[in-house]
C-alpha cells in the first residue's frame, strides 16, 4: 500500500516500531489479539490496528503539500478535513479558512470566494450541488481534492446498483459530511433514502412489506430522502450501501434485515433474492473494519478499563467507544491532556454530547490493565501520549524510551 508524507508531529516512534514488529510476524492481517505492553504495575493492551488510514493519510498529505506549494495564495477548506481537532488546528494555525462548519453551517460565503482561490474537498467528499457551486464560481472543485477512494467505492457501487433500477438505502448519520456527499451522488441516478439505525430500517421495512401507510413516509423519513421518492414503486427493488465508518455489524443486520422483508413480502428464495435485493456486499472501508475487529479481539482479554483516543465527533471513533462499553468501563478522550491526573479524567459522552469529569477512574488494585485504542482520523502522537501519562502516574515514563528501543531491536 502506498505511504505518506505525514507531518512527523503527527508520527510516533513508539507506536511505529510496534506496528513495524506486529505487522512483521503478521502480514495477512488474521491475528486480532492486543499487543500487550507489559509495565508491572501497569499492563497495556494495545489494539492490534488503530491510528491513521489510507485516506486520512491521502488527506493530510495533500493539504499540507497544498499549502507549501501555493505561499501567499487563499486556501479554504470546504469543512473540516478529518474528525480531529489536533490537526484541524494546525490547518487554521496556517492560514486554511473553513467554509462551512461540520455540520453544514456557512461560515464564510459563497459570494466571498474569487476564481483563483483554493478549495480543498475534505476526505468525507462532498456533494454534487457543491461542486456545481464552485465550478460556477470559476473554481475547479476537483483540483485539490482529498475525497477518501473507499468513499468513492461506495458512490461507484450506488450508482452500479442505480443504474439497474434498484433504490438505494443508506445507512448512516444523516447529519454526516460523508452521508451527505453518498446520498447527493445516489439520488442523482437513483430513488435514495437515509437510515441511521437499524429502529429507522425497521420503519422502513413496514413500508415496504405495506404494514405502514405510504403517507407517514414523508413525516418519518424528513429530509432523508430523495425528492420525489414514491414508497409505492421505489421501495420494490432495493441495495443497501453505508457511511464507510458506521459498524459493521450494524450494517450487516440492517442489509440482512431489508434482504429478509423483500424476500417474504415477493416470495422469494436465497437463489432469486437478487431480483429485487442487490448484492452489494459491505462497503465499510478496510480500516474501519480491522479497527472494529481489533477492539473485538482486545475485548476477548481481561482488562479494569478501556481508553479510546479520537475527536469527538469522529464517528468511526465513537463505535470503538460502543464495542468497548459493553464490556467494562470506557474513556473516550481527544488526548493525554484530559487525563488530569491519575484520579481525574474528562472524557467525552457521545450519547449524550457531554463532556464528564470522572474521579478514580484508575483502579487502587495493583497490577492496573488497561485497553488502549484510537479512531481512524487519531495521530499515533496522540495514543504514544496517553501511553507516557499513564506511565507517568507509576514514575515508568523512561520505560517508553526503552521499548520504542526493543522494539526496534
Amino acid at each position: 500500500m502506498k505511504t505518506f508524507n505525514v507531518p512527523i508531529i503527527y508520527r510516533s516512534p513508539l507506536i511505529t516500531a510496534i506496528k513495524q514488529k506486529r505487522k512483521q510476524q503478521d502480514r495477512m492481517k488474521k491475528d486480532f489479539t492486543p499487543t500487550v505492553l507489559d509495565f508491572g504495575v501497569l499492563k497495556i493492551l494495545l489494539a492490534r490496528h488503530f491510528g491513521f488510514c489510507y485516506g486520512v493519510e491521502n488527506a493530510i498529505e495533500i493539504a499540507f503539500k497544498t499549502i507549501e506549494e501555493n505561499p501567499g495564495k487563499r486556501i479554504f477548506l470546504l469543512s473540516e478535513m478529518i474528525h480531529n481537532p489536533h490537526v484541524n488546528a494546525d490547518l487554521l494555525e496556517k492560514g486554511v479558512r473553513f467554509i462551512m462548519d461540520t455540520n453544514g453551517r456557512q461560515l464564510i460565503p459563497w459570494e466571498s470566494l474569487q476564481p483563483n482561490d483554493i478549495v480543498i474537498i475534505p476526505a468525507f467528499g462532498t456533494t454534487l450541488e457543491i461542486e456545481a457551486r464552485l465550478t460556477a464560481l470559476g473554481i475547479s472543485p476537483l483540483q485539490y481534492n482529498t475525497t477518501c477512494p473507499f468513499v468513492e467505492r461506495v458512490w461507484n457501487k450506488a450508482e452500479q446498483i442505480g443504474e439497474k433500477n434498484y433504490t438505494v438505502i443508506v445507512h448512516g448519520k444523516p447529519g454526516h459530511e460523508e452521508t451527505r456527499a453518498t446520498f447527493s451522488h445516489s439520488l442523482h441516478n437513483t430513488p435514495t433514502v437515509v437510515v441511521k439505525d437499524m429502529a429507522e430500517a425497521k420503519v422502513l421495512g413496514e413500508f415496504i412489506s405495506g404494514q405502514r401507510p405510504a403517507a407517514e413516509f414523508e413525516q418519518l423519513f424528513k429530509g432523508q430522502h430523495s425528492p420525489g421518492f414514491n414508497v409505492d414503486t421505489d421501495l420494490q427493488r432495493v441495495g443497501v450501501v453505508n457511511q464507510t465508518t458506521m459498524l459493521a455489524t450494524e450494517t450487516q443486520a440492517i442489509a440482512d434485515y431489508i434482504r429478509s422483508v423483500i424476500m417474504e413480502k415477493y416470495r422469494l428464495t436465497d437463489a432469486t433474492a437478487g431480483e429485487r435485493f442487490a448484492d452489494t456486499r459491505d462497503t465499510l472501508c478496510y480500516a474501519t473494519n480491522d479497527n472494529q475487529s481489533a477492539v473485538n479481539g482486545m475485548l476477548q482479554a481481561p482488562a479494569d478499563l478501556a481508553i479510546v483516543v479520537g475527536g469527538y465527533n469522529s464517528s468511526n471513533t465513537s463505535h470503538l467507544v460502543e464495542l468497548c462499553e459493553e464490556k467494562m468501563p470506557t474513556y473516550f478522550i481527544s488526548s493525554e491532556e484530559k487525563i488530569l491526573s491519575e484520579n481525574e479524567i474528562l472524557h467525552w459522552d457521545f450519547h449524550h454530547k457531554q463532556e464528564l469529569h470522572s474521579q478514580h477512574f484508575l483502579p487502587e488494585q495493583k497490577p492496573v490493565t488497561i485497553m488502549l485504542t484510537s479512531g481512524a482520523s487519531c495521530p499515533d502522537a496522540l495514543v504514544e501520549g496517553v501511553i507516557r501519562k499513564l506511565l507517568g502516574f507509576y514514575g515508568l515514563e523512561h520505560r517508553a524510551d526503552e521499548l520504542a528501543e526493543q522494539m526496534n531491536n
